[in-house]
């Protein structure tokens, strides 16, 4: 009986409202629209839609989200379901989604032990059923390796006035730490410098502002080892290569380079600008009397020897992003050639071009090597070389599958779409579609191609500007902010400005860069430091 008066009551005051509005002159079609708009505010109040502004997250008036309606509850709710779904019809506003450095508010999820999944995460069935609906322990890990990928760009000194110019601008001990990563528990061992002015034109040259560190080579990335802690976590000593993508002009020119070149049997190809980059070297050279290629190899002969020697289990992962992610497959198809006693080769690459031929790629999968390419639809660079001449092969492929010059892509691919993040602008912007933060703000997010932008993703939404200017406006993130206070001038002691030495231990030095692995028993504390 109570709940059939409360009925009425609501329909009388429902009649008087209408009535009211007749009288003031409005039309009975114009009233019943907005009675109609009403019901349907109601039964919508949950999830945020994905927009390109607070305006479109906002409800009309109200400033309520528009969302989808909740799930029919059963007849017979389990125990703590009826209060779940009173909290879930709580009214959110936009602003609710944004972090604002609420230090309550974590910044990534807790990581799971991966000892017994971690072969399936990093691919020994291709992510089959791991990437639609993505695996919550495959986008961290992938986001793990792409922070990996972005150090190289955040400690790279491309400053023309700096006398390091090409260089890393932390030595190898300091730079997690610098960069905010002994969070993944790794450890550099090792850096990897590339040459820089091999069949370059002479205005494709790096600014020479006086005595630079070298004239030769640029810091072109590192080789890094699961500690203990992780290693037990992962279930394996993890050996990580991140390559640096594109910065420097003498590395354009190489990606202009497209023709392929043959590197083994079987009439294997590869582009010849990312192939000299890896391989080329000089003897007068004081950082490349080995070559990119051969710095990485000897590194890994090193590690690997160490650990198997102790019986652990050793998988190599190699990353990169834009022609980082060219010198990754390199590195692996090297690798998996001359390394046997490697447990699991796999690849983790961002906005990779394609690399190699038909036979390279037929290779790659005999040789057992796992790749994931993570591509975002926007972005152009994962369509070159031969954007072109592929797309109209592609339509003959039953005739054109073994042709020896036709570039392909290796591994499985996990496509992106900017428009599913309510936090990116909408603008044409081939840079920003580029971007690796951008890449690794969309993995975060990311659930499946037919979902929208993850609600609880917990990456930092401020790192998206840190060279770009993506974000839309209201978020209030400045455009590339990340840069050296005072563009790396200091107020000395005599009340002048002035670039500053840098300190000893942060000079590059081609010498002592791989030092003894024997562990110190002083040194054996909570994470067991491998003196590497």
């Amino acid at each position: 009986m109570e709940l059939e008066e409360s009925k009425k009551v609501t329909g009388n005051r429902k009649s008087k409202t209408m009535k009211r509005a007749r009288r003031s002159g409005f039309s009975w079609r114009a009233i019943k629209r907005v009675f109609s708009w009403r019901a349907i505010m109601k039964r919508h109040r949950l999830h945020m839609t994905c927009a390109s502004s607070f305006k479109q997250l906002s409800g009309i008036g109200d400033g309520r989200v528009v969302a989808s309606p909740l799930p029919k509850l059963s007849e017979k709710p389990k125990r703590g379901l009826k209060k779940l779904k009173s909290l879930m019809r709580i009214t959110y506003t936009a602003s609710d989604f944004i972090d604002r450095g609420n230090h309550m508010t974590p910044t990534r999820s807790p990581r799971e032990n991966l000892s017994a999944t971690w072969r399936e995460i990093h691919g020994q069935n291709n992510w089959e059923d791991l990437l639609d609906p993505i695996n919550p322990c495959v986008r961290r890990e992938i986001v793990k390796y792409g922070e990996f990928a972005q150090a190289t760009y955040d400690a790279f000194d491309y400053d023309s006035f700096s006398d390091f110019c090409g260089s890393c601008r932390y030595n190898r001990h300091k730079l997690f730490d610098e960069l905010h990563l002994t969070k993944h528990g790794y450890k550099v061992t090792k850096y990897i410098y590339a040459m820089t002015n091999v069949d370059v034109p002479s205005w494709f040259d790096r600014p020479n502002t006086g005595e630079t560190w070298s004239k030769d080579s640029n810091w072109m990335g590192y080789v890094a080892v699961s500690g203990d802690s992780e290693s037990q976590r992962i279930g394996r000593r993890d050996i990580a290569v991140a390559w640096r993508g594109t910065v420097a002009p003498s590395e354009w020119f190489s990606n202009t380079k497209t023709s392929l070149e043959p590197i083994g049997d079987g009439g294997v190809k590869v582009e010849c600008g990312f192939h000299g980059l890896y391989t080329c070297k000089g003897k007068t050279t004081r950082y490349n009397k080995l070559s990119a290629a051969e710095q990485v190899m000897q590194e890994l002969k090193r590690l690997l020897e160490f650990f198997k020697g102790r019986g652990e289990e050793v998988s190599l992962t190699v990353t990169g992003h834009s022609l980082g992610g060219a010198l990754a497959l390199l590195t692996a198809y090297d690798a998996a050639s001359s390394l046997p006693d490697l447990d699991h080769i796999s690849v983790i690459s961002f906005g990779a071009p394609r690399v190699g031929n038909i036979a390279f790629r037929d290779k790659m999968n005999e040789l057992g090597v796992k790749i994931l390419r993570v591509v975002i639809r926007q972005d152009i660079v994962p369509k070159v070389p031969g954007i072109i001449v592929n797309k109209i092969l592609r339509q003959f492929h039953a005739l054109t599958r073994r042709l020896k010059w036709v570039y392909r892509h290796v591994g499985t691919e996990l496509k992106l779409d900017m428009s599913l993040s309510p936090y990116l602008k909408r603008d044409f912007d081939l840079a920003g579609f580029h971007n690796l933060e951008v890449y690794l703000h969309l993995t975060d997010g990311y659930q499946c191609s037919q979902s929208k932008f993850r609600w609880n993703a917990r990456r930092d939404v401020a790192l998206v500007n840190k060279f770009s200017d993506m974000l839309i406006g209201e978020l209030r993130i400045p455009e590339n902010w990340f840069q050296v206070p005072n563009k790396g001038l200091v107020f000395n002691q005599h009340g002048r400005w002035v670039k500053p030495c840098r300190d000893q231990e942060d000079i590059p030095s081609p010498f002592g860069e791989a030092p003894s692995l024997h562990l110190a028993p002083e040194n054996m504390h909570a994470h067991n430091k491998l003196q590497v």
